[in-house]
């Protein structure tokens, strides 16, 4: 998906700056990338691939290389970034998290308009290139940001690091990603960030959260508003059950309460027999425990992620890689799990392998019954909207597949399968269970993550469940 984050202050920012972006790392897991401004306006940049490292290992060593009070950077899942640009409404450095799916198009219309592009990668123009140029078009800066609103098919949130050192950010037109304003709690600096967990240990307070579409620009001493929020949101649901880190909060919901929330509604009224309830480390431990607390059961680790060499996950260039690392993470716990009927808490399932796998490993350590309860409803609809999977192809999705089988080879009538009050919904659901050979398998609903949430259903993204959202 992809997370950033920017700051401002009255002394050197090079520090706060490295372990600000560092707090974004769960966000993405291809490039990185850190750009600061001195005071005569020189700006200094460092990318790296972090497909195979991390973003400490890769940029401790160029610290002693940067210089100034403000800088921006970026965890991202696609292009090289940031991009420094100089063009009639001033020199800057950007950096978004983005996804656009229009790219090859806005690329030729602006080639065709006498623009060109300097940065290619994977045969295609550096997004974010694009996302600069669409600025530049502007009469005036809100004006080329709301260009960038008009024409990207997708979303995109940004930052900008001017050359004076002020920082502007800018949240997507509809909110689907976060942008949260930070105050130092000792005064004399501002930060902005996707990730809340990246203020506390920087001794950042959260101060402002940015509506949809809202512009703002901020430097050491304060912020102002260049744009009010636009009326419409519809910020992704999934940054709650899997994106989001635990300390984290986004529209004023911590992520782990939650997910607490949804395990603990799930607990109450599952009247499946089990000895214990275990999380499918780590985005299901949160969900766990609260179904534990609900349903009175013992909350025990029956599988526990080998942190020492895989703390977390990186994205390898195949399929088969992928199971491959998913399956070596993780390992099960015999003692625990040999006779015992066990709830099983994960995120979600995509492809069903990774889980597939689990079980028949838990099978072999002698599990009586393999129960799993997900946090959201099934993944139906792929997503166009943010860089969420690597998946190729909407068939990568078990629920896909399995509504081609019960639709005679057609992917048809899927507003009835992302109903769970229908018994197409339910036969989806049983061939899910019997190809991942479990006991039992149940999903949260839509109802149940937007209570968990706590917004109004219509300022939620839940494409990806039921199909409803739009550019």
């Amino acid at each position: 998906m992809g997370g950033f984050f920017g700051v401002a202050k009255k002394k050197a920012c090079v520090n706060d700056l490295f372990y600000g972006v560092d707090y974004n790392s769960h966000m993405g897991t291809k490039r990185a990338g850190i750009v600061t401004v001195s005071r005569d306006g020189i700006f200094t940049r460092s990318i790296h691939n972090i497909e195979n490292s991390y973003f400490r290992t890769k940029f401790e060593g160029d610290l002693d290389t940067f210089s100034g009070n403000s800088g921006v950077g970026v965890i991202s899942d696609t292009d090289a970034q940031p991009i420094i640009i100089n063009c009639r409404l001033g020199k800057f450095a950007i950096v978004t998290v983005a996804r656009i799916n229009n790219v090859v198009e806005l690329e030729r219309e602006l080639l065709l308009d006498g623009q060109h592009f300097c940065e290619h990668s994977y045969d295609i123009v550096n997004p974010t290139e694009v996302v600069a140029t669409l600025i530049s078009q502007g009469k005036d800066l809100v004006d080329g940001i709301n260009n960038v609103y008009r024409r990207v098919q997708g979303s995109c949130s940004m930052l900008l690091l001017f050359d004076n050192g002020d920082v502007v950010a800018a949240r997507d037109k509809l909110g689907r990603t976060p942008v949260i304003l930070g105050r130092h709690i000792d005064g004399g600096a501002r930060a902005v960030t996707s990730e809340t967990c990246a203020f506390p240990n920087l001794g950042f307070e959260i101060d402002h959260n940015l509506g949809p579409g809202e512009i703002v620009r901020f430097n050491a001493d304060g912020f102002t508003t260049l744009q009010q929020p636009l009326d419409k949101m519809q910020i992704c649901a999934f940054l709650w059950t899997y994106y989001g880190y635990p300390p984290c909060e986004y529209e004023h919901r911590n992520v782990d309460e939650m997910r607490y929330s949804l395990g603990l509604d799930m607990g109450e009224r599952d009247e499946t027999e089990v000895d214990f309830v275990s999380p499918v480390p780590d985005s299901g431990i949160g969900m766990a425990l609260g179904y534990a607390q609900g349903k009175g059961v013992p909350y025990l680790r029956g599988i526990v992620k080998y942190t020492p060499t895989w703390p977390r996950s990186f994205t390898p260039s195949t399929q088969e890689r992928r199971e491959l690392v998913a399956k070596m993470k993780l390992i099960a716990n015999r003692s625990l799990l040999k006779g015992k009927k066990v709830a099983f808490c994960d995120d979600s399932i995509v492809r069903g392998t990774q889980l597939r796998d689990n079980v028949s490993d838990i099978r072999e350590a002698g599990a009586e019954a393999v129960h799993v309860r997900i946090s959201c409803p099934p993944l139906i609809f792929p997503c166009t909207f943010l860089n969420f999977t690597s998946s190729r192809s909407e068939m990568e999705l078990i629920t896909r597949r399995v509504i081609a089988d019960l639709e005679g080879g057609q992917n048809a009538n899927l507003d009835k399968y992302a109903d769970h009050t229908t018994p197409e919904y339910a036969a989806m659901v049983e061939q899910i269970r019997v190809r991942l050979g479990l006991d039992s398998l149940q999903f949260n609903t839509v109802d149940d993550i937007v209570n968990a949430i706590g917004l109004p259903k219509e300022r939620i993204c839940t494409h990806c469940f039921d199909g409803s959202s739009y550019y």
